[in-house]
This record gives C-alpha cells, sequence and structure tokens, in this order.
C-alpha cells in the first residue's frame, strides 16, 4: 500500500491541501468510500485504527447475505444500486466475492414487515416440502416465500481487500495502524478544509473528511464535535453448525440452497453452506449491548446459542445437529440505531458539509456497502448525493436530525 507523505507534493503541486477526500476507517464503507472518490479523480487518504483486514469489527469474516426482500421501502433501490456496483467491482478487479443463491423469507402470515418484505423483493409463496431435500419445517400459519434472483452470499474480508486494491489501483494511499483522535476545522487563512489528528501525532490536511468507523462511530462524533449519536454497538455471534451426515449437498450453495430469514421469535437467518465444508452458518439477529473497546471475548454473545440452537431443532431437525451445539463461534458487532436505520449525513454545525458520516448500518449495511460509500463520497466531492438520485434512494429516514430529541431506545423499530 501506498504511504501517505503527500503533504510536500501537494503543496508543490499547488493544491491547498493534502488531500481532497480523508476517509476515517477502512472497513467495507470506508474502503467503498476511498474507491468511489478516487475514481472520481479525488486525492484520497484512507486511515485505519487497527490493521487491513482486522478481526475487531463489522467487516471481516466469509459471509455476508445480499437480498432485495425488505419491508422498508427506502432499501431496495439501494440494493438494486449495490448489486450493479458489486459486478462493476468484481469486473475491475477479477475477484470474486459474490456467489448467487435464491433467498427464503418465512414467519407467520399476521407478520406485517414479512408480508412487506415479500412483496419489495417480488418473491412468491412456495411449498418447501419437496424443495432443498425437505430440509425445512415450519408451523402452521406461516407463510413462505423464496425470490430466486437477486440474493447472495457475500465473501466479507475478500470484498474489503477488493476494494481497498481497487481505490490504491485509482491513486488512494491507505495507512493503517493509525488512530484518528480529532477532526477541526482549518482556519481559512490556512484555506480551509479540514485538519485529521493521529494519537501518534500526525496531521493531514483534507478538503473533506468522510468518518466511517463502525461501532466506534459515536465515540469519534462525541470528541469531534460534542454531539450524540445514539448509535448502540452489539456483540454478535457468528455461529456455524454441523450439518448431519449425508445431508451436506442439500445444503450446499452449489445445489442451490438459499440464505433465509425467518421473521418469528427469535429472529434467525441463515446462509448455505459455502466457506466451512460440512457446517452452516445459522445466527440470531442481534446480541447483547459492548462497548467496542473492552468486548467480553469469552462470554459476549449472551445466550443466543442456545435460542438458535432451539430453531433449528424445530426448523432443520433432520439436516443440522445441534448437539454440543456450534462447531465454531466468530464474534463481530452490530452498530445499531433506535429505527435500525443508517445514518449518512453531513456532520453540520462548525463543519458544516466539510464532515460527511457514514454510520448506524445496524447488522444490514453490508450489502449495499458499494452503494453506499458511492454516495459519501459524492457527498464529499460535490455536496450532493448524484448517484443516489439517479438511482431512486431516498436518503431523508438517514439524516441526523432524526434523533433530535429522541434517545436511544425510545424509537420504534
Amino acid at each position: 500500500m501506498a504511504t501517505a507523505n503527500a503533504g510536500p507534493e501537494a503543496a508543490a503541486a499547488g493544491h491547498r491541501f493534502d488531500f481532497d477526500v480523508i476517509v476515517v476507517g477502512a472497513g467495507i464503507m470506508g474502503s467503498c468510500t476511498a474507491h468511489a472518490a478516487a475514481s472520481r479523480g479525488a486525492r484520497v487518504l484512507l486511515l485505519e485504527r487497527f490493521d487491513l483486514l482486522h478481526h475487531l469489527g463489522s467487516s471481516h469474516g466469509e459471509s455476508r447475505t445480499i437480498r432485495d426482500a425488505y419491508p422498508k421501502a427506502q432499501y431496495p433501490p439501494m440494493v438494486r444500486l449495490a448489486r450493479r456496483l458489486w459486478a462493476e467491482a468484481e469486473a475491475e478487479s477479477g475477484y470474486s466475492v459474490l456467489t448467487p443463491a435464491p433467498q427464503l423469507s418465512m414467519g407467520p402470515r399476521t407478520s406485517a414487515s414479512l408480508l412487506a418484505a415479500i412483496r419489495s423483493a417480488g418473491a412468491e409463496e412456495a411449498d418447501l416440502t419437496r424443495r432443498w431435500g425437505g430440509a425445512f419445517r415450519v408451523p402452521d400459519g406461516w407463510v413462505t416465500a423464496v425470490s430466486e434472483h437477486g440474493g447472495g452470499v457475500l465473501n466479507a474480508t475478500k470484498a474489503v481487500a477488493m476494494f481497498q486494491a481497487l481505490a490504491v489501483k485509482k491513486g488512494a494511499v491507505v495507512r493503517d495502524k493509525t488512530e484518528v483522535v480529532g477532526v477541526r476545522k482549518a482556519p481559512e487563512e490556512d484555506g480551509g478544509g479540514v485538519v485529521v489528528a493521529t494519537s501518534a501525532g500526525a496531521e493531514f490536511h483534507g478538503a473533506k473528511c468522510v468518518v466511517t468507523v463502525g461501532a466506534w462511530a459515536s465515540k469519534l462524533v462525541r470528541s469531534i464535535a460534542g454531539l450524540e449519536l445514539p448509535i448502540q454497538p452489539l456483540h454478535t455471534t457468528v455461529l456455524y453448525w454441523r450439518i448431519k451426515a449425508g445431508r451436506e449437498r442439500d445444503l450446499a450453495a452449489e445445489s442451490g440452497f438459499p440464505t433465509f430469514s425467518s421473521y418469528g421469535d427469535p429472529h434467525v437467518y441463515g446462509t448455505p453452506s459455502l466457506e466451512l465444508p460440512g457446517l452452516i452458518k445459522i445466527n440470531y439477529d442481534g446480541g447483547p449491548p459492548c462497548d467496542p473497546d473492552s468486548r467480553d471475548w469469552a462470554h459476549g454473545g449472551g445466550g443466543v446459542a442456545e435460542r438458535v440452537a432451539r430453531w433449528i431443532d424445530e426448523f432443520l431437525p433432520d439436516h443440522v445437529d445441534t448437539a454440543g451445539g456450534p462447531v465454531s463461534r466468530v464474534s463481530c458487532m452490530y452498530s445499531m440505531t433506535p429505527d435500525k436505520d443508517f445514518v449518512i449525513d453531513f456532520l453540520g454545525g462548525e463543519f458544516g458539509n466539510d464532515v460527511v458520516v457514514g454510520a448506524g448500518f445496524s447488522g444490514h449495511g453490508f450489502k449495499m456497502a458499494p452503494a453506499v460509500g458511492r454516495i459519501l463520497a459524492e457527498m464529499a466531492i460535490y455536496g450532493e448525493e448524484r448517484t443516489a438520485t439517479e438511482a431512486g434512494v431516498e436518503l431523508g429516514s438517514f439524516r441526523i436530525n432524526r434523533f433530535e430529541g429522541n434517545p436511544l431506545g425510545n424509537a420504534k423499530n
């Protein structure tokens, strides 16, 4: 990766700033933002507090789902835009990060969220008795609907690496093990813009800054602007379960087994067997609150494995073995807003449009990262969301001001 020694070169070239856009946080959102900004000719610096491709945040691991079965209308257009951008990035890089799969949505017929998600995806109700080896057993009164196109599984860590490589190819500078501790307005006599300060004492002068630090967003925004963003990190646990002998092919991605979401209690989701032969990922959608700087790595996930095991015993009893619990557990984090909607906005205040925040992706943002990255980059460079407007993506529900007078936890999901 290139290093960030651009100050003297920028000055010699007559630039007012070291960089046009400084992106703080090199997870999937920051890496997509850096790529999108560099692709538009901006001089980009991407800073990461930890090692690149670390496992301490929300962008690591082998799989994330992509689907457009959403109960909220603002998300399907963003998923469709993201799907196009995933394909473009794969073509540009030569990487393969997306494995197509059907999407199965199921839950009580009385669930308004489920029915809205089914409509948004154009999914069709399906009899699961003969599909996928008869793996699923569904309670009476439940609806099951399958969307045959548009779903799939993303290789998370590989996707982050892909966008970082593409960003560097476009001229971006990437520096890891660089903790940002402050962002301040630069004096107008010095050209304006922002100054990004690190824990090691280094400072970078940029025209604009984009903050994409995941579970650390509330802490950093508070230190920068004194603003309380109601984003609560959750400690989540990714669970892999052993497939019963002789059933491995039934649940494999290559056999067309779906990604799935169960809208009952508990809310469980899963992906086809793909990254670990003989195992399948089935998880609970949530986890206990945590501090990203002091997580309980041994017991932080709470009792979610037991809840998921009971679900498996009811819904996939002949195909997945729960004896002894999950074979593998991987820690991750969600960054939850009260309404589970994203934060995509200018920071405002003294920073005006010079600092853009992308945060609070609430456990469902990864699939949309290329779209989010392009939107954040365009906000920083142009002061407006051009691609979002063209794609019919409505950003009004992602504004910071929706939280005013609304303490964490008081909003209805």
